[in-house]
């Protein structure tokens, strides 16, 4: 009797101990050296350089870029027979797909992450543009109990349009939560409030008096029109990806990354991966940046479905850059999401990791490590105890990638490089990604983007040319780094399916 009351005592102190000792604060390099260590890794290869006149300059000769020329093929199984028949792929080899995708590349979302509590702090009714809408700002804050040294608020804003008959389609996009137009005061309230605070300003400056008496109808807080200046919004091109949204009906949300996963190495003993290792390194099949992201994304869709107003049916991902890998993990792990914009996502997104064009493998086991699993960075190293890895040895691609957000909407979005969206994204090696993904979609009774799926010899259509006729889609616009030129075709290629 007395030894089980000893050892409940035990594992209580060693609990509370556990709660109490702080985050362990690596830099990035220490980070990186300790998962190294972890893996058995003795030197990395160094990612290609974006300066051309570097010795390890990045490669954009298309007659280099192929050295591992087949792609694991997506509708094989590990024990190489064919898939041929949507059950097979729903029960054995999406399965596979996502089980090596987990621990080879974008890690696991552990079993026991806190729950979630959403909190409206701010409801607000404003105007994008000219339509009115209800706007809220909300935190969803992680039970921290298991490790009160971190706390994570997630910051997310929504914005409904005011006047709609019914649910809507919703759109969540990774930024800042912000609200659009922050309701001002009437003009005769707003002049209550500068007489109150001239009286203020005067009674603790009286030598500023004079001033105020010099120039009467001065007001310390000027009025505020929701239009910017001139009282009508400006806008030249396309209207923003916010007004797009609400005048198609559609609302939209803005969730903050940071809120979730800081975007550094440092980071990555606190926010939700810190708070679920209370506080302590990563272990090689952790989840990194881009999956935490993902996993917030997903915490804010659960929102979503206690809202009346939203369609939780219908809603949508999406990211550009670091954020479009983000959005497309999003979308192939989270099956409840409907449709997904994929922007400029490169290496880690749509990106062939095959691929010897721009971005590679080793830029994302190097500076960006923490954005994925430890045991990526695996296929950097050329001296570990296993020997040397490359991306040719991944049992994974990016297609497959593409290919587990099957059947649903998924639109692949590029730029131009001449405009500023990099040849460093490699469009060409993502587009090849797209075409094997479609025969994933054709299998799940859905269209691809149209073509043949050999990716191989297939080439990417001209600039402003969308492939739009199917549940996967295709358009590379003739601006830089951004989706926004392909928003309102986004919007109306949606909208066809979602009738």
């Amino acid at each position: 009797m007395k030894s089980s009351i000893f050892f409940g005592l035990l594992v209580i102190s060693i609990a509370a101990n556990a709660q109490n000792t702080p985050p362990v604060n690596f830099t990035a390099e220490q980070d990186h050296q300790n998962m190294m260590q972890q893996l058995g890794i003795k030197t990395l290869r160094p990612g290609p350089s974006g300066d051309p006149t570097a010795p390890n300059h990045a490669n954009y000769d298309e007659a280099l870029a192929n050295p591992y020329p087949n792609l694991p093929d997506a509708l094989t199984l590990k024990n190489g027979k064919k898939v041929t028949t949507p059950e097979v792929w729903w029960k054995q080899r999406r399965p596979e797909i996502v089980e090596d995708m987990e621990r080879e590349v974008y890690g696991r979302i552990p079993a026991n992450v806190p729950k979630v509590t959403w909190t409206i702090k701010v409801t607000d009714i404003e105007r994008v543009g000219f339509y009115p809408v209800i706007a809220k700002q909300l935190i969803g804050h992680v039970d921290n109990t298991a490790c009160p040294f971190i706390n994570v608020n997630i910051d997310m804003t929504l914005v409904l349009p005011a006047n709609a008959k019914g649910p809507v389609p919703v759109l969540i996009m990774f930024g800042r939560s912000a609200l659009p137009a922050p309701a001002q005061p009437s003009p005769a309230e707003l002049e209550k409030i500068n007489d109150a605070v001239k009286e203020l300003i005067i009674k603790d400056h009286p030598e500023l008096k004079d001033i105020f008496q010099k120039y009467p109808a001065y007001q310390p807080i000027a009025e505020q029109s929701p239009f910017g200046p001139g009282g009508f919004p400006v806008i030249k091109g396309d209207p923003p990806t916010a007004m797009q949204l609400i005048a198609n009906g559609w609302g939209y949300v803005l969730i903050d990354p940071a809120s979730i996963q800081a975007y550094n190495a440092e980071g990555l003993t606190k926010g939700i991966i810190g708070l679920v290792n209370k506080g302590q390194p990563r272990k090689p099949e952790d989840w990194g940046a881009l999956r935490a992201w993902s996993w917030g994304a997903a915490r804010a869709l659960d929102y979503l479905e206690t809202e009346p107003a939203v369609d939780a049916k219908h809603v949508g991902i999406e990211g550009v850059s670091r954020y479009g890998k983000a959005a497309l993990v999003t979308l192939a792990f989270e099956q409840r999401f409907y449709m997904g914009l994929i922007g400029s996502s490169g290496e880690g997104g749509a990106k062939l990791h095959r691929r010897n064009f721009g971005e590679a493998v080793e830029s994302l086991t190097g500076g960006e490590y923490y954005w994925m699993a430890g045991n990526f960075m695996k296929y950097g190293a050329s001296d570990a105890v296993f020997g040397s890895k490359t991306a040719n040895d991944l049992s994974v691609d990016a297609h497959e990638l593409i290919a587990l957000c099957a059947p649903r909407l998924t639109f692949i979005s590029y730029g131009l490089p001449a405009q500023g969206d990099a040849q460093w994204l490699d469009q060409q090696g993502s587009y090849m990604a797209t075409v094997a993904a479609g025969a994933v979609f054709k299998l799940l009774d859905a269209k691809d983007i149209g073509v043949s799926n050999d990716y191989k010899t297939e080439k990417m259509p001209p600039v402003n040319t969308g492939l739009l006729d199917g549940e996967l889609a295709w358009r590379q616009h003739d601006s830089g780094h951004t989706d926004a030129p392909n928003v309102k075709y986004f919007i109306t290629w949606a909208d066809k399916f979602m009738k």
